[in-house]
């Protein structure tokens, strides 16, 4: 709880705007502060006022989950998940209720393979299996993905980080009926995916899906188009390429996508610049 005793009032008063419920220990110097529910009563209480000379403090690398995590416009202003380590950042994950997938998912889906590992592949949404299993890339578009890295020599369980890879999904909770991921839902689980980046420091990142691609290059352009060339996110350089799932339901791209494949590992054995 020593996260929560940190905040100060202006991050507080934030928190209880997003809805983000904030329990802080008893004490008998100070009352307790928490986000306001909606009353029994007609009478609401008057907004705690908003200090405008203290900047907000960082939260502790070791803290513990927030329930819900800032939308990418407000993490200006605040945003603890910046300042995560891996366990709390996997804690924030399983705790986080931050939009309507949590009621609807089995378990959360953060990640798995090397800590830092120079390849990071970032897929979409859990589906089913993967929703069950708590781990991506799981069945069919899984069994798919493993043989293609292993055709380079990659393993997601591999023990080298030069062979290993780090994979993770936009979205850590399964859409219902695996729809597509809503802009909303993208946007509270960006800063879980960019915290994953940053301490994972990959050389090279290889985005599958329609969004996958959109959420991390921004942009609203098929696939099609922006294959066959280097982007970047955060200045890491990314290959795009097609979701497995897509593959299997559509075998004559699987050429290209090997094609993409090749070009990620031209780039990942390139000497840095």
């Amino acid at each position: 709880m020593s996260w929560v005793q940190d905040l100060d009032a202006r991050q507080r008063a934030m928190l209880a705007e997003m809805g983000v419920r904030v329990w802080a220990p008893k004490a008998a110097s100070a009352p307790v502060v928490r986000a306001v529910e909606p009353a029994e009563s007609t009478a609401a209480p008057a907004p705690a006022p908003m200090p405008i000379a203290a900047p907000p403090r960082a939260a502790a690398p070791g803290a513990a989950a927030a329930a819900a995590v800032p939308l990418a416009a407000d993490r200006g202003r605040a945003d603890p998940v910046q300042a995560m380590d891996w366990p709390a950042l996997r804690a924030a994950v399983a705790a986080c209720q931050a939009c309507g997938l949590c009621r609807t998912r089995q378990r959360t889906v953060f990640g798995v393979g090397h800590e830092r590992a120079p390849l990071m592949i970032v897929g979409e949404a859990p589906g089913e299996q993967e929703d069950r299993q708590g781990e991506p890339f799981v069945g069919a578009a899984g069994q798919l993905l493993d043989a293609m890295l292993r055709a380079v020599q990659r393993d997601r369980t591999a023990p080298d980080a030069e062979r290993a890879v780090f994979i993770a999904n936009v979205l850590k909770c399964r859409p219902p009926s695996n729809r597509n991921p809503q802009p909303d839902e993208v946007a509270r689980c960006e800063p879980f995916l960019a915290r994953q980046v940053a301490l994972v420091q990959p050389r090279l990142i290889l985005a599958l899906g329609r969004f996958a691609v959109q959420s991390l290059l921004k942009t609203d352009k098929p696939i099609g188009q922006l294959r066959g060339r280097v982007h970047r996110y955060e200045g890491v350089p990314v290959v795009v390429s097609y979701h497995p799932a897509y593959l299997l339901r559509s075998p004559a791209d699987k050429g290209k996508a090997w094609a993409d494949l090749c070009l990620a590992m031209e780039q990942l054995d390139a000497p840095p610049a």
